[in-house]
């Protein structure tokens, strides 16, 4: 499943246009779900499918109910040919004229008109089950890149108070310079630092608009400059890992997840599909009636020799029938056979799919839970890091000032810290986005 939470999407043309009347400048998560969700073509394909899936239940369900046909024909002869209505041989030219109409039901089938209409309403819950699977991995998805939209958006403000403070150290050792307190070497040191922090933030603002863009994209609209999230409250502290093991998770996740459901579906589906092909080595009984009648202008009155009027031509040659029929398979070379073993194999191909289903969801979950777990102690020993580093960092730039470091030393405190200011803030939104994981699959809202 993790592996189709960066699925791609494409341009939704129909949506777009009502877009530019909101403000994409400050977009919450909701919004950027709701619009990720309204463009995504794989999920509209899937709404289509499940469009078809319903006409296909439409269709099984009329098999129940006679069908009914009805036909006309003129025809003009000339030669010798058969009359229609006296059946007799006639060298006279003459036109003939027919209407029939005529009705089929079948009564019984092997079952496999029920059996259909069975398989049909599994295979439309099946696809029920594949639209919601798309709208959580497109809802996850989004999740992810918002993420990492607000924690690209903090590191640029960590980068800025990094160039922030390296260009106030700079200014006042230039100064000190000029004055002959401090060496040259420690101008440059510190010039050749601030240079650093300068490109530093400038691949903040990079990886930012990388993000931006990426979020955008996966919500398909056309990626602009103002575009931006609205960058919620988000402490690591309110975000907890479940008390469930993995386990627990599974036997909970098991009955929530849709792929699990629709693969358990799709199982029943081909066991209906084995029925139907059975009923395929049963007779079928059919009822089937007709009516039907003829005109010919070479039709004549005995008492009058003058031709018969249409309307009387269409009673006198009524014609009627009703009949049943039974069709008793013998032997078709082999197809009801063949049908039926590939109905069975395809029986056993579901219930691997089941099993291959079950095992993924366990794998995944294993994986959340592991990377969960492991993300949290890499923000709780970030967290020391970073306080005790800003300790240091602190007492250095006091040092620093009254000329007990030189510029290598301070910067070499300053960087330590940025670093492990950059790790804390990596670890924090890892372990916002692994627990939302873990939430997903316990069924609890994906919202930050």
């Amino acid at each position: 499943m993790m592996r189709k939470f960066f699925t791609a999407v494409v341009f939704s043309c129909g949506f777009l246009g009502a877009l530019h009347a909101q403000d994409i400048a400050s977009m919450s998560l909701e919004e950027c779900i709701q619009i990720g969700l309204e463009n995504n073509l794989e999920l509209q394909r899937s709404l289509l499918n499940q469009t078809n899936n319903e006409t296909n239940l439409k269709e099984a369900k009329l098999r129940r109910y006679p069908s009914l046909s009805a036909s006309s024909s003129y025809r003009y002869n000339w030669g010798r040919s058969i009359n229609p209505v006296t059946s007799v041989a006639s060298l006279v030219d003459f036109g003939s004229a027919g209407l029939n109409a005529s009705t089929n039901m079948t009564l019984y089938a092997g079952g496999q008109i029920n059996n259909s209409i069975q398989q049909a309403k599994t295979d439309l819950e099946v696809g029920e089950k594949n639209v919601e699977a798309a709208r959580n991995n497109i809802t996850l998805n989004i999740v992810n890149l918002f993420v990492n939209v607000v924690f690209a958006k903090e590191q640029v403000n960590v980068a800025e108070s990094q160039l922030e403070v390296t260009s106030q150290q700079f200014e006042r050792t230039q100064k000190l310079v000029e004055a002959g307190a401090l060496p040259l070497s420690d101008q440059l040191d510190l010039e050749a630092q601030n240079a650093t922090s300068a490109m530093e933030l400038t691949n903040a603002k990079n990886n930012l608009r990388l993000a931006k863009l990426n979020l955008s994209q996966a919500m398909q609209l056309p990626f602009e400059e103002e575009f931006d999230v609205a960058v919620p409250e988000l402490e690591a502290e309110n975000y907890m890992i479940s008390n469930d093991d993995v386990d627990e998770i599974f036997s909970i996740a098991v009955t929530l997840m849709p792929e699990i459901e629709a693969a358990e579906l799709g199982m029943e589906s081909a066991e209906y599909g084995v029925k139907i092909a059975k009923g395929g080595l049963l007779p079928t009984l059919g009822l089937g009636g007709s009516i039907g009648t003829n005109y010919t202008d070479n039709f004549e009155d005995p008492q009058t020799g003058e031709p018969r009027p249409f309307k009387d031509q269409l009673s006198l040659n009524l014609n009627e029938g009703l009949g049943v029929s039974l069709n008793v398979p013998i032997f078709n070379n082999g197809s009801n056979r063949a049908s039926l073993q590939r109905a069975r194999v395809q029986k056993y191909l579901s219930e691997i799919s089941v099993q291959e289903a079950r095992n993924q969801l366990r794998q995944d979950i294993e994986t959340a839970y592991t990377n969960a777990v492991a993300s949290r102690q890499s923000y709780e020993s970030s967290t020391v890091r970073v306080s005790s580093l800003e300790e240091a960092f602190r007492m250095a730039q006091k040092r620093f000032e009254v000329g007990v470091i030189n510029a290598v030393d301070f910067q070499v405190a300053q960087n330590n810290l940025f670093n492990a200011q950059a790790d804390l803030l990596q670890a924090k939104y890892e372990y916002i986005f692994r627990v939302k994981v873990l939430d997903f699959y316990l069924g609890n809202p994906l919202t930050l």
